[in-house]
């Protein structure tokens, strides 16, 4: 890998493989439309000569087409991740997620780049009868707009990896935590306790199962697995812990941290929202296969993802 296209570039998983990619060696073409990228994710990398930013939006075809010029890699990982709210606009998920996929395919196949790396999630199993969850599990029911636009990019680079020779890495993860987190249960739980320590709402019933993982272990797994002898075809792998907590376990670490004791108002159920999984558990011995190991805990993740809010506070007040 020579020069590598990142989409998401100035999101918290793509800003952080983006720092990775060049502390490696790679050029890399960083690709986003900051909808939601922060331009301070970006500032060590913007200092570096082998960076080239562009600012773009994954429906441009021909921009992103001429963006990717003389790239080898593609990272895709710009999405729209708001699961929570996806019914209420479910054509954002099938364009941001489906068809910006196949966007990215597309300018692959003008510009001739063989290799892509697709952030896909453990959504995509739905509420599945196997725990821990495998890649080959029984096919699915989709329960979330944004697990099915993903699945949809699934097949999208499966299809193309037949059809045009396309060598395909899909990840599917579990929540990510770590520096520069910027939405998920850590930053609304603090957001919350800032404005109310005396008592926070709770979406469900607190005893949701979700697994979670720091970001550096999970780009430490996608290297690890692009590093493998390589060739056209799809290639699956989960990417996440041996381990769980509950929400009510993840919020007892946060509140405990910052020394408070807040009156827990449940709303009630057990899921939070439309298409909340109440447990989320992947199986991830494939990966592991390789002498891959996580670094962090969960319990460490969350810790180390809330200090970080906690030293940049200008993330929570919505600052770019």
């Amino acid at each position: 890998m020579k020069r590598a296209f990142v989409t998401g570039a100035a999101g918290f998983i793509g800003s952080n493989l983006v720092d990775r990619l060049l502390a490696r060696g790679v050029e890399v073409v960083g690709y986003d439309n900051f909808t939601t990228g922060r331009e301070r994710f970006l500032a060590e990398a913007s200092a570096n000569p082998r960076f080239h930013l562009v600012r773009g939006d994954t429906l441009d075809l021909p921009a992103m087409t001429a963006a990717m010029a003389g790239c080898d890699t593609a990272f895709h990982l710009a999405a729209n991740a708001d699961v929570r709210f996806g019914t209420q606009h479910p054509r954002k998920d099938l364009e941001q997620n489906t068809i910006a996929t196949f966007n990215v395919l597309e300018a692959m196949r003008a510009n001739g780049v063989k290799r892509i790396a697709f952030s896909s999630t453990g959504s995509i199993y739905g509420e599945p009868e196997v725990f821990p969850t495998p890649e080959n599990s029984p096919f699915p029911v989709q329960t979330s707009l944004y697990g099915a636009s993903k699945l949809a990019g699934e097949g999208l680079i499966q299809a193309y990896a037949t059809g045009f020779g396309v060598e395909g890495y899909i990840f599917r993860f579990v929540s990510i935590l770590g520096e520069r987190y910027s939405h998920g249960h850590v930053f609304d739980f603090y957001r919350k306790l800032l404005k109310d320590p005396s008592q926070i709402e709770v979406l469900g019933d607190g005893k949701q199962r979700k697994s979670y993982l720091y970001v550096q272990d999970c780009i430490d797994a996608i290297f690890l697995a692009m590093s493998q002898p390589g060739g056209a075809g799809a290639r699956i792998y989960n990417l996440g812990t041996d381990e769980y907590c509950a929400v009510d376990e993840s919020l007892s670490w946060i509140t405990g941290h910052l020394g408070l004791s807040p009156k827990r108002n449940y709303t009630g159920g057990s899921r939070g929202w439309i298409g909340d999984s109440p447990f989320i558990f992947l199986d991830t011995a494939k990966i592991k296969s390789l002498g891959w190991r996580p670094k962090l805990s969960i319990r460490e993740a969350v810790i180390r993802t809330l200090q970080y809010l906690r030293q940049n506070s200008w993330l929570l007040e919505g600052g770019k």
